[in-house]
This record gives C-alpha cells, sequence and structure tokens, in this order.
C-alpha cells in the first residue's frame, strides 16, 4: 500500500444538482461505497432532513450551519448514527464540511 496524495489544485468539485448551492469532491472511498469528501455550501443552502443507512461524521472546516435546532461552527465535529434523522442543515454563511460516511448513501429518504 503505498501513501496517495490530493492537493487543492487537483480537487474538483462537482454540483449536486438535488440541493442547489452545494458542491462536492470525493476524496476517498475507505470502505466499499463509502466516502470522505469535502461539501461546500452557499449561505443559505438547505439539505432537509433526511436519514442514511450507515453511519456518518461530520467535521466543520469553515462557516456556520444549523444542523436541526444545533448550531454547529468551524471546528465542530458530529456523529450520526445510521438510520438517525438528521438536520435539516441549513448553512447560515459559506460552509465547508468534511463528511466520512461508511457505506452507501442508500436512497436519500427525506422525512
Amino acid at each position: 500500500m503505498a501513501q496517495t496524495f490530493q492537493d487543492f489544485s487537483e480537487q474538483k468539485y462537482s454540483d449536486l444538482t438535488a440541493f442547489p448551492g452545494a458542491s462536492w469532491v470525493v476524496l476517498a472511498e475507505p470502505v466499499p461505497e463509502g466516502s470522505i469528501h469535502r461539501l461546500k455550501m452557499k449561505k443559505g443552502t438547505i439539505i432537509p432532513a433526511h436519514t442514511h443507512p450507515v453511519d456518518e461524521y461530520v467535521f466543520v472546516v469553515s462557516g456556520s450551519i444549523k444542523t436541526g435546532e444545533r448550531l454547529c461552527e468551524k471546528g465542530c465535529f458530529w456523529i450520526t448514527s445510521k438510520g438517525t434523522c438528521q438536520g435539516p442543515h441549513q448553512a447560515l454563511t459559506d460552509v465547508e464540511l468534511i463528511t466520512i460516511r461508511l457505506g452507501a448513501m442508500g436512497e436519500f429518504e427525506s422525512d
């Protein structure tokens, strides 16, 4: 196993058409169909409340986001267990997150 690197200049974001104002870049697939990814949300972007069939770990790199009733700012880290309703996620400023999802996203189920 060798080390691999992805410099910032090599990371190409793709728009998430289901969520206008959001874009992402997948950095790695740590488990089959899982991902470590960077997510950017422009101020005002909302991802509705939803569940995933796998655990998810999120770190706020920059900005302020409200998830459910909780304000999360730069440096905040949260864990959402599989099947747990999370969100809605509302970008109060431009936000960047790093997310680790331990498996397939599954059908995006809004609650």
